[in-house]
C-alpha cells in the first residue's frame, strides 16, 4: 500500500513540473527549483525517514503505555528540532538567499519554512500507525498532501501569469503549497488518531529504557540515515542551489541569463525522477523476496536474491537513462517547448543509473545493519559535489554541474559496491557490464536511425505533436531492440526475467 501511494505521489511530483515550467518559463522555474530542495528534505523526514524509524521503535515496545510515553518523548525532541529549523529559516532567510546568489529568494524561503512546524506530528502519527502495521493513514495522507500541493502550485502559476506577477511573488505563493499540503496531511492523520481513540500524547509515567539522550542519538543516527538516503538527490540539488547560479555569474553571465540557464538545468530533475520511478518500481517488487531470504533462508539464498535485485535494477535503470538520452531532443521539445540544454540534460539523466544502484545497495546493506558504512558512502559523494560543483560550473558552464552530480553518484555507488564485496555479495561481473553497454549503445543508435522516418511521416504537424509522435516511435524501437538483444545475449538468466510481473507472457512474445 505504501509502495503504491509512493509511486503515485512520485509520478505527480514529477509530472506537475512540466505544465508548471510551461506556464512560468525558465526564470520562474529557476525561482521555484532554487528553494525546492528545502521542501524536499523536510517532506522526506516527515514522510518516509522518521516514520520508518519510529515504527521500528513502536514495534519493539511491549505495552500501550510504553508506546505512548515513547512517542511523547520523540514528539518533544522533534518539536524542538523543528522549531529551531523554522526559526533559523525565518531569521536567516536573507543570508541563505544571498549565499544562493539571489536575495530576491528571501520571502520564498520564509514561506516554505512553515512546513517544518507540522513535521513532528506527521512523523510521530505516521510512525505509530506503521508500527501497528496499519499503512492506510500514511498512504492516504501522502496522497492527500501531494494532490493538494500540486493543485495549489498549478493554480497559483496560472493566476500569477494571468495577473502578470513577478517571479518572486509567484514563487512565494507556490511554495506556500508546502504548509497548506502539510495541514491537509495533518488533518487526515488527526482523523485517524481520533477515530481509533489513540492517546498519542498521553503524559504517561510508564518507565522506558530509553532516555531523551538515547532517543535523540538514535533519531540522529538511524532515523537520519534512512532520511538522508531517501533525500539523496534532493541533497545534491541543494548544493546546486548554492553553487550553479553563483558559478555562472563568476563565469561572466548576467544575472538574468544565469537564472534562465539554471531554469533549463533544473529540467533534468523531473526527467531523473520519472526514470527513478520506472527503475525503483520494478526493483521494489523484488525487495520482499530479499527480506524473506534474509529472515527465513540461508546466507547463500540471500546473496543470490541480492544479486538478482541489483542486476535487474541496473539493467532497467540503464535502459531508461540511455532511452532518455536517445530521445532527448524530442523529449525536450515535447515537455518544455524547445531544445535548450540538450547536452547538459543528457549528462544529468545518467544519474538514474547510479542513483538506482545506490538505493538498492543501501537497502541491502541496511538489511545487514551496516548503517555506518552507508552514511560514509553518502557523505563521500556529497563532499565530491560540494568541493567540485562551483569550480566545474565556472570552467564548463551548467553542464559541469551535471557531470559533477554523475561523478558524485559514481563515487557513492563504488563505495557501497566495495562494501557489498566485503560481505561476499558480488552483484555482477565484467561480462554483464559489457553486454549491457553493447545493448544500450545498439538501442541508442537504432532509436536515432528511426527518428528521420518519424519526422518524414509527420512533417506537417506542429513541433510538439511531431515530438510526441517521434517519442512514441523511439520508445517502441528502443524497447524492441533492448529486449531482443538482452534475450539473445542472455543479459539476465531466465529465473531473473521470470521475477518481473507477467514475465512469462511477454517473454513468449519476444521469443517469437
Amino acid at each position: 500500500m505504501l509502495s503504491v501511494a509512493s509511486l503515485i505521489a512520485k509520478i505527480l511530483s514529477a509530472v506537475y513540473r512540466v505544465p508548471f515550467q510551461n506556464m512560468v518559463g525558465n526564470t520562474g522555474f529557476y525561482v521555484y527549483q532554487q528553494i525546492y530542495p528545502i521542501y524536499g528534505i523536510g517532506m522526506t523526514f516527515a514522510l518516509s525517514g522518521l516514520p520508518m524509524f519510529i515504527s521500528k521503535l513502536v514495534a519493539e515496545s511491549d505495552t500501550v503505555k510504553t508506546k505512548m510515553t515513547l512517542l511523547s518523548r520523540i514528539f518533544i525532541l522533534l518539536a524542538g528540532f523543528s522549531l529551531i529549523i523554522f526559526l533559523g529559516l525565518q531569521g536567516l532567510a536573507l543570508p541563505i538567499a544571498s549565499a544562493m546568489g539571489d536575495p530576491g529568494l528571501t520571502p520564498i524561503i520564509r514561506s516554505v519554512s512553515w512546513l517544518f512546524l507540522f513535521s513532528p506530528f506527521l512523523a510521530v502519527s505516521r510512525g505509530y500507525f506503521q508500527g501497528e502495521y496499519d499503512m492506510r493513514p500514511t498512504a492516504l495522507s501522502q496522497l492527500a498532501e501531494q494532490t493538494v500541493r500540486v493543485t495549489v502550485i498549478l493554480f497559483v502559476a496560472y493566476w500569477a501569469m494571468s495577473r502578470h506577477w513577478n517571479v518572486y511573488r509567484m514563487g512565494t505563493w507556490t511554495m506556500s503549497s508546502a504548509p497548506i499540503a502539510a495541514i491537509m496531511a495533518s488533518a487526515v492523520m488527526l482523523y485517524y488518531v481520533r477515530h481509533r481513540r489513540v492517546q498519542l500524547f498521553e503524559a504517561g509515567q510508564q518507565p522506558i529504557t530509553q532516555s531523551y539522550g538515547t532517543l535523540a542519538k538514535r533519531l540522529l543516527i538511524e532515523g537520519g540515515t534512512i532520511s538522508l538516503f531517501a533525500s539523496m538527490m534532493v541533497l545534491l540539488q541543494l548544493v546546486d542551489s548554492f553553487t550553479v547560479m553563483r558559478g555562472l555569474m563568476i563565469q561572466g553571465q548576467a544575472p538574468i541569463i544565469a537564472k534562465s540557464i539554471k531554469g533549463v538545468y533544473d529540467r533534468g530533475q523531473p526527467l531523473v525522477q520519472l526514470g527513478l520511478v520506472v527503475a525503483t518500481s520494478f526493483s521494489s517488487s523484488l525487495l520482499p523476496s530479499l527480506t524473506e531470504a534474509l529472515t527465513h533462508g540461508t546466507r547463500r539464498q540471500f546473496a543470490r536474491q541480492a544479486k538478482t535485485v541489483v542486476r535487474m535494477s541496473v539493467a532497467i535503470a540503464t535502459a531508461a537513462a540511455v532511452g532518455l538520452i536517445a530521445l532527448m531532443p524530442e523529449v525536450n521539445v515535447l515537455l518544455f517547448g524547445n531544445q535548450e540544454g540538450n547536452s547538459m540534460l543528457s549528462v544529468y539523466v545518467l544519474s538514474i543509473i547510479f542513483a538506482t544502484l545506490i538505493m538498492i545497495d543501501n537497502s541491502i546493506l541496511q538489511s545487514l545493519n551496516q548503517f555506518t558504512v552507508t552514511v560514509a558512502g553518502l557523505v563521500l559523494g556529497f563532499l565530491v559535489k560540494i568541493i567540485f560543483n562551483q569550480w566545474a560550473v565556472i570552467r564548463a558552464g551548467a553542464i559541469g554541474a551535471s557531470w559533477v552530480t554523475v561523478v558524485a553518484l559514481i563515487v557513492m555507488a563504488g563505495f557501497l559496491m566495495r562494501q557489498l564485496r566485503k560481505e561476499q555479495l558480488t552483484a555482477f561481473n565484467q561480462g554483464f557490464l559489457v553486454k549491457l553497454l553493447v545493448i544500450s549503445l545498439a538501442m541508442l543508435v537504432a532509436v536515432r536511425i528511426a527518428m528521420p522516418v518519424g519526422n518524414w511521416l509527420v512533417a506537417a504537424w506542429s513541433p510538439r505533436m511531431k515530438a510526441l509522435a517521434d517519442a512514441i516511435l523511439g520508445v517502441l524501437v528502443g524497447v524492441l531492440v533492448f529486449m531482443s538483444l538482452a534475450l539473445r545475449l542472455k543479459l539476465l538468466t531466465l529465473r531473473e526475467w521470470l521475477l518481473l510481473p507477467q514475465a512469462d507472457r511477454w517473454l513468449r512474445w519476444f521469443k517469437k
